[in-house]
């Protein structure tokens, strides 16, 4: 792959990745808590931060260990997606769908590096 195939699967697992951590905090902190008045599940959020970083600055390692981490908000999701009701089950589908695309992006990411080296 070139180096714009790279920039792009970055800027695709920076973005879905990005947008998971808002799309967790307004769902669990407003949208559709578990309880009234946001629940504790916001916190699921802060597993989500610890790859951000490598992930924004490219690092291979970083994208191999989260295509793994990503698969327990996939799970998550898809139970959610298929038990919920009404918005909370639309934002299931949406975290699904964005934790598909993150897992993708990042394991075509990893794969397009390791060769380069």
């Amino acid at each position: 792959m070139n180096r714009i195939s790279t920039t792009w699967l970055q800027n695709i697992s920076i973005a879905s990745l990005i947008a998971l951590i808002f799309l967790s905090v307004a769902w669990e902190g407003w949208l559709a808590p578990l309880r009234p008045g946001g629940s504790m599940l916001i916190f699921k959020v802060l597993p989500l931060m610890v790859p951000l970083f490598g992930i924004l600055h490219g690092k291979r390692y970083t994208y191999q260990w989260s295509s793994l981490m990503i698969l327990v908000y996939f799970t998550e999701g898809a139970v959610r997606a298929w038990s919920d009701h009404g918005l909370s089950q639309m934002l299931a589908s949406i975290e699904v769908a964005l934790t598909v695309i993150f897992f993708f992006a990042a394991i075509y990411y990893a794969r397009a590096t390791g060769r380069a080296h």
